[in-house]
């Protein structure tokens, strides 16, 4: 069969090694390694190992699979963190756009969404979302891309598919979705509230202590606990209770390479 010029092109890139995409990709019939493309027309993965062989992996075969991270990758995120998104912006674009079907454009498209919505551009930023949850439903609800999903609605008050996201995430059963979610809650409540002193007690009783107390687990805490002690602080300090206010800053120090940490 014959190949469509772009495809040529692309096989022609990874063997120059412009652009090469490389991990591996586990099935029930072993491990593959090499370079790693996704294959539009075929709906499927091709991996293509030292000996030159490309070999056709189907999604639904795919028990694991881990795509080395994108060059560029931390620094975009570094400049996010540090409130300079718009820069960042171009870097995080390439990578979504070449890392589709590959893992991370979900993490990418995260901070892309973030910096675009910190920007005042929250309908670009869920156009981000949107894309790629076409691609996986599952990203609107778990996993990296989200929180920044459920802002963008938050945002822009499309209401009705947040809390079907929310309800969704809080049944995945996936402790970061699930933590997420609260923080997210949490948000909601102060936005509806006004802010206001009753607004900020039932932010706290209903989403950021929750996080705060329960997600205490090494590998989940740095993802979830910054950010509801951060939120947590911000609402003690509304209501005057200084003490515990202070109790939410000195645990957030634990985290001191967070960016919620910095603020």
């Amino acid at each position: 069969m014959r190949k469509s010029v772009m495809t040529v092109l692309a096989v022609l890139a990874a063997a120059a090694g412009f652009g090469a995409i490389t991990g591996s990709i586990t099935t029930d019939q072993g491990e593959q390694k090499g370079t790693i493309r996704w294959s539009a027309r075929d709906k499927a993965y091709a991996v293509k190992g030292k000996n030159g062989i490309e070999v056709q992996v189907k999604p639904s075969d795919v028990v694991e699979m881990s795509i080395n991270k994108p060059d560029g990758y931390d620094e975009a995120v570094e400049q996010v963190a540090k409130g300079q998104g718009a820069a960042a912006i171009p870097a995080l674009q390439k990578i979504v756009k070449d890392y589709a079907h590959l893992d991370w454009d979900k993490a990418a498209g995260r901070y892309l969404a973030e910096a675009l919505i910190v920007s005042g551009k929250a309908a670009d930023g869920l156009r981000v979302c949107e894309d790629i949850i076409k691609n996986d439903e599952t990203a609107a609800y778990k996993g990296d891309l989200a929180p920044s999903y459920w802002e963008a609605l938050l945002v822009l008050d499309r209401r009705q598919k947040l809390d079907s996201s929310l309800q969704k995430a809080a049944k995945s059963g996936d402790p970061f979705s699930v933590g997420a979610a609260l923080i997210k809650r949490g948000d909601i409540i102060l936005k509806d509230g006004k802010d206001s002193n009753d607004a900020a007690t039932k932010a706290l009783v209903d989403g950021y202590l929750r996080v705060v107390l329960m997600y205490r687990d090494p590998e989940i805490a740095p993802k979830l606990q910054p950010e509801a002690l951060y939120k947590a602080c911000k609402c003690f300090e509304k209501l005057g209770q200084s003490g515990r206010a202070e109790s939410m800053r000195a645990q957030l120090k634990q985290y001191a390479d967070s960016p919620w940490a910095a603020k």
